[in-house]
């Protein structure tokens, strides 16, 4: 029993641990949103008023619509017409630099911070400020999905060969007839749902091809959202993200090694 609450703390402590170099490209914070009937996206242009200081470029943003119209009598053999267009579904808003991305849709709300990424009270202070500003305006229905998702990108250095276990405890399996120093790259996708928390975990890994024949970067990609009925105003809402943002870190330094430490710290 001893042994085990010692391993429990040693990993939410590690889970806790702030990096000098910390690896994370990208954060996002996702809302899906179900918006009133009639709901006329051009609305969304009232956000940047209240924004713009902060958010001064606004662009519209468009979804591709495809339609596919068979011939007479609808017969599989007829002819068969194939129609795309956009239509306007929103607007990016942008800071000066681009590194914050605000995502206001019909579809919901997504808000990005890209590198350098500083604390999850920041990012997730300034998350929640859009979202008031976007609830108040497009008041929807409810909301959908929640998600987090953090793009990390490790840059080992290659002084010699290495092998990927050392440096990742999460990654692909080669064949011990297969030298990893043949792999130029690869990609791999696993979905484990997380049961405590009622939600998804979609881990992301993959090896960037090489541009830099003294380096390998590999990027570590965490989705994790759950599919729910929430109110729009509804407070839990960001302590879930909360506990998303905590199993993420857990995860994270699941997947990597202490040599990787090592270059982050």
């Amino acid at each position: 029993m001893i042994r085990m609450v010692i391993s429990e703390m040693g990993l939410l402590m590690r889970a806790q641990k702030h990096y000098s170099r910390a690896p994370i490209t990208e954060a996002i914070i996702d809302f899906r949103v179900a918006l009133a009937e009639g709901f006329v996206p051009d609305k969304f242009g009232d956000i940047h008023s209240q924004i713009k200081e902060d958010f001064p470029i606004m662009q519209p943003f468009h979804t591709k619509v495809g339609t596919v119209t068979f011939g007479h009598n609808s017969r599989l053999d007829s002819p068969i017409k194939v129609d795309t267009s956009q239509e306007h579904s929103g607007f990016w808003f942008r800071s000066r630099d681009n590194l914050r991305i605000f995502q206001a849709t019909t579809g919901g709300f997504t808000f990005n911070r890209l590198a350098p990424y500083t604390s999850w009270e920041e990012f997730s202070t300034e998350a929640k400020r859009l979202w008031e500003i976007y609830n108040d305006i497009c008041k929807p229905i409810c909301v959908t999905r929640a998600a987090i998702r953090y793009v990390n990108q490790i840059n080992i250095p290659v002084n010699e060969l290495i092998e990927l276990k050392d440096f990742l405890n999460t990654g692909p399996e080669v064949s011990s007839t297969l030298p990893q120093a043949a792999l130029q790259t690869f990609f791999m996708q696993l979905q484990i749902p997380q049961q405590d928390l009622d939600c998804l975990l979609i881990i992301n890994e993959a090896m960037v091809p090489r541009t830099n024949p003294h380096q390998v970067t590999i990027i570590l990609d965490f989705d994790l959202f759950r599919e729910q009925i929430w109110a729009s105003d509804d407070k839990d809402l960001w302590l879930f993200l909360d506990r998303l943002r905590h199993r993420k870190n857990e995860v994270f330094e699941a997947s990597i090694t202490d040599k990787t430490r090592e270059l982050i710290s």
